[in-house]
C-alpha cells in the first residue's frame, strides 16, 4: 500500500499483472502447469503436439514476448517517474530557503510597519528610520542626542561612499600646474563619532594626490568619547600601515576651543600649505589642486572651498550655490550675494573675493604665522572665523571663494557639547569688536543687547592682539566697511535699546509677534532677539533683531493711521511711503507718534491678556533697558 501511494494507480496494475503472467511462465516451464494440460500424467510432452497444447504454447509464448515489452515500458515508466520526483524535490528544496527568506522578509516588513513609533516628535525621524525595530529607534535617537546628527545611520555607510561631483562642468575642464605645493590637512574634532572622522581621512586620502598630501593631523580637544582614544588610536595604527607615516594624532590635555585647537594642528604641519577642516566633512573630487594653485600664485591670499551641505538625518547631500561668505552684527556667519565685479567676468570658474570665511580654510603655512595664526584668546565656539577675517583683510591679505573646490560639511541639528553657546559667542564678539571694530564696536554691543559700559563680561587680555595690529600696520575698521563689506552700515543715531517695558505690568516686553507677520504683541520677558527695541534720535523704533545693512531690512513701529493696532514695516519703504514711523519718546514717559499723535499703550483683552493698541494718550509710561548718548550714562533696567 505503501509502495502504492508514492506510484500511479496504472503502474500498479500493470506491475501485478507482469508478476501474474511472469508466475504462469515459469510453472509451465517446470512442468507444474503441465497435469491439467496432460490429464494428471507425469511424462514428458512428446514431440508432435496436437493442435490445442500447440495453441496454448504459442499464445503464452506471445504473452512473455509481450510481458518483455511491458516490462521495459514500467522499467523506463518507473525511471521517468524517478526523474520527476528527483527534480520536484530538488526544485522544493532550493524553493525552500527562498521561500523562507521572503516569508521572513515579509513578516519582519509587517512587524516593522506595526512598530510604534517611539519618538514621533523628534527631528531624526521625520524623513528616516520607517524600517526600524523599536530597538533600533531607541538605539539611533540615544546617538542622536549623543552626537547632533545621525551616528546610527553613519555606522552603516561605506568609510569610502561616493558623493555627487557638486563642481560646475567647466571646473573640469580647468588645469593646473603639474608642480603644486605640499598640503597638511588639519582636522578638529571633539567628541564626533568614529565613523564620521574615519570617512573624513578616507575621503582626503582617496581625492588628494598622493605627491601632494604630505600629512593628515587629527587634534582632538579633549573628548570625552571613550571610542576617540583605544580605537581611534588602532584605526590610526592600519592607516599608517598602509601609508606609512602618514596620520598623526594631538590630543589636548583640556579643552581650548577651536581657535586653539586650530593654532595646535597649525604649528605641528610641516608642508608648504595648510587646510584646516573640521571632522565632519567629506573632501570632493578635484578638491585639493584649485586651493594649491591659487596660494601659489599669491601667498597672501587665505581660501576656502564651496560647501555643499550633508543632511544631519539621512547623510544626502545639498549642493549649496555659489555665494560669499559674510556675517552680522551679532558676528553670526552668513552667506551673501555674488559681487557684481565677479559676475561681470563671466568666468564661473574665477575666484571670489569675500568678506569673510567660515570655519575651513586653507594658507600658506608661513604667512598664516605672519600674521597671528588664530587667536587663542577665542574661547570655545564663534567669532574666531570672523577675527581671522578682520585681520586678514585690514592687514594686507585677502579672502577669496575657489568655486572649483567643494567640501561636503555635515551640519549638526544641535551642538551637543554646549546646549547653550550665547555666553561664548557674546563674549567672543566682543572680543573682536575692541580689537578690531575701532569706533564702530558699539554696533556689536547694541546688538547683542549688552550695555556699553561695564558690561560685565570678561573677554580676556587683548593686548598682544592690539600690539600685533600694530606691529602689522593695518587698516581701520572703516576703511575694512568702504573697501571690503559695504553690506553693513553702522549706526550713530540709536539712543536707546534692549526691552521695552510699559509700567502697568513689567512682567510683559514689546515683542516682533510672529514670523512671518508684521504685527507687534505683548509677549512675556525672556530677552531674546525678538524683544529688542532700537530708538532713534531721528525718531524710530526698530523692533526686533538689530540687521543695519545697505539693504535696509530692519522693521519699524508704524501707526496706520486708520487702525487700532501698530503695525511693522520695513524702515526704507515706510519713510518712501510716507507711513508714520516716527515717535516721540524719553524713558519713563509716553511713545506718541509725531504725525497722528495717537499713543502706543496696552490693554487687557476678554481673556485678561495684554494686547498693543494705538488710541489717545493716557498717563501710561515705558522704560527702555540701555540708554546712551544724548540720554546720558548707560542704565541697566
Amino acid at each position: 500500500m505503501t509502495f502504492c501511494r508514492k506510484r500511479s494507480k496504472a503502474l500498479c496494475i500493470g506491475l501485478t499483472l507482469a508478476i501474474t503472467v511472469n508466475l504462469l511462465l515459469v510453472f509451465f516451464s517446470k512442468g507444474t502447469l503441465r497435469n491439467p494440460f496432460m490429464g494428471g500424467l507425469h511424462k514428458e510432452l512428446p514431440l508432435h503436439l496436437n493442435e490445442r497444447d500447440g495453441a496454448v504454447i504459442r499464445r503464452l509464448s506471445q504473452l512473455e514476448t509481450e510481458l518483455k515489452h511491458l516490462k521495459e515500458s514500467m522499467k523506463l515508466a518507473l525511471r521517468q517517474q524517478e526523474n520527476v520526483n528527483n527534480t520536484m524535490k530538488r526544485a522544493k528544496d532550493e524553493e525552500r530557503p527562498v521561500l523562507k527568506a521572503v516569508e521572513a522578509e515579509v513578516n519582519e516588513t509587517k512587524k516593522h510597519k506595526t512598530q510604534m513609533k517611539l519618538f514621533p516628535h523628534s527631528q531624526l525621524f521625520r524623513q528616516w528610520g520607517e524600517d526600524l525595530s523599536e530597538a533600533q529607534q531607541k538605539k539611533a535617537q540615544d546617538l542622536f542626542r549623543k552626537f547632533g546628527y545621525n551616528a546610527y545611520l553613519s555606522n552603516q555607510l561605506p568609510l569610502n561612499r561616493t558623493i555627487p561631483d557638486t563642481r560646475d562642468y567647466r571646473c573640469l575642464q580647468k588645469t593646473y600646474p603639474s608642480q603644486l605645493p605640499s598640503l597638511s590637512v588639519i582636522l578638529i574634532f571633539m567628541n564626533e563619532a568614529l565613523s564620521i572622522i574615519q570617512r573624513a581621512i578616507t575621503s582626503i586620502i582617496n581625492r588628494t594626490p598622493s605627491r601632494l598630501l604630505k600629512e593628515i593631523i587629527l587634534v582632538d580637544d579633549f573628548s570625552s568619547n571613550g571610542e576617540l582614544k583605544v580605537h581611534l588610536d588602532e584605526k590610526i595604527k592600519l592607516y599608517n600601515q598602509k601609508y606609512p607615516g602618514l596620520l598623526k594624532i594631538i590630543r589636548h590635555p583640556e579643552r581650548k576651543g577651536l581657535a586653539q585647537a586650530r593654532n595646535t594642528g597649525w604649528e605641528a604641519a610641516t608642508a608648504d600649505v595648510v587646510a584646516i577642516l573640521d571632522a565632519h566633512i567629506e573632501v570632493n573630487v578635484g578638491w585639493a589642486e584649485p586651493i594649491l594653485a591659487r596660494i601659489q600664485e599669491d601667498r597672501t591670499v587665505i581660501v576656502s572651498p564651496v560647501f555643499d551641505n550633508i543632511r544631519f538625518d539621512t547623510f544626502k547631500l545639498d549642493k549649496y550655490e555659489l555665494a560669499v561668505d559674510g556675517f552680522n552684527w551679532e558676528l553670526w556667519c552668513r552667506y551673501d550675494a555674488l559681487p557684481q565685479a565677479w559676475i561681470d567676468r563671466h568666468d564661473v570658474t574665477a575666484p571670489v573675493k569675500s568678506p569673510s570665511i567660515m570655519g575651513i580654510l586653507a594658507a600658506d603655512r608661513h604667512f598664516l604665522g605672519e600674521i597671528g595664526s588664530l587667536d587663542g584668546g577665542m574661547l570655545i565656539y564663534g567669532g574666531e572665523n570672523v577675527e581671522l577675517s578682520l585681520r586678514v583683510w585690514q592687514c594686507g591679505g585677502k579672502i577669496e571663494i575657489l568655486p572649483c573646490s567643494r567640501i561636503a560639511h555635515l551640519e549638526r541639528h544641535h551642538k551637543p557639547y554646549a546646549l547653550d553657546l550665547t555666553p561664548a559667542l557674546k563674549r567672543n564678539a566682543l572680543r573682536v569688536a575692541e580689537i578690531w571694530m575701532d569706533e564702530h564696536k558699539h554696533m556689536v554691543y547694541l546688538a547683542w543687547n549688552i550695555p556699553l559700559q561695564n558690561s560685565g563680561i570678561d573677554f580676556g587680555d587683548i593686548s598682544s592682539r592690539v600690539a600685533l595690529r600694530e606691529k602689522l600696520k593695518c587698516k581701520t575698521f572703516d576703511w575694512y566697511l568702504k573697501n571690503v563689506y559695504p553690506l553693513l552700515k553702522p549706526i550713530h543715531t540709536i539712543v536707546g535699546y534692549g526691552r521695552m517695558k510699559n509700567l502697568l505690568d513689567e512682567n510683559v516686553c514689546l515683542d516682533q509677534g510672529p514670523v512671518p507677520g508684521n504685527t507687534p504683541i505683548m509677549h512675556y520677558c525672556h530677552g531674546f532677539s525678538s524683544q529688542n527695541v532700537y530708538y532713534h534720535l531721528t525718531g524710530e523704533l526698530y523692533v526686533g533683531q538689530l540687521i543695519a545693512e545697505a539693504s535696509a531690512r530692519d522693521r519699524c513701529l508704524a501707526d496706520p493711521g486708520n487702525a487700532e493696532k501698530p503695525t511693522l514695516e520695513r524702515c526704507s519703504e515706510a519713510a518712501r511711503n510716507a507711513l508714520h514711523i516716527y515717535w516721540n519718546f524719553k524713558p519713563g514717559g509716553a511713545i506718541i507718534n509725531r504725525d497722528t499723535k495717537r499713543c502706543l499703550e496696552m490693554k487687557k483683552d476678554l481673556l485678561g491678556k495684554h494686547v498693543l493698541v494705538l488710541q489717545t494718550c493716557t498717563t501710561q509710561a515705558w522704560e527702555i533697558q540701555h540708554t546712551v548718548g544724548d540720554w546720558g550714562q548707560t542704565n541697566s533696567q
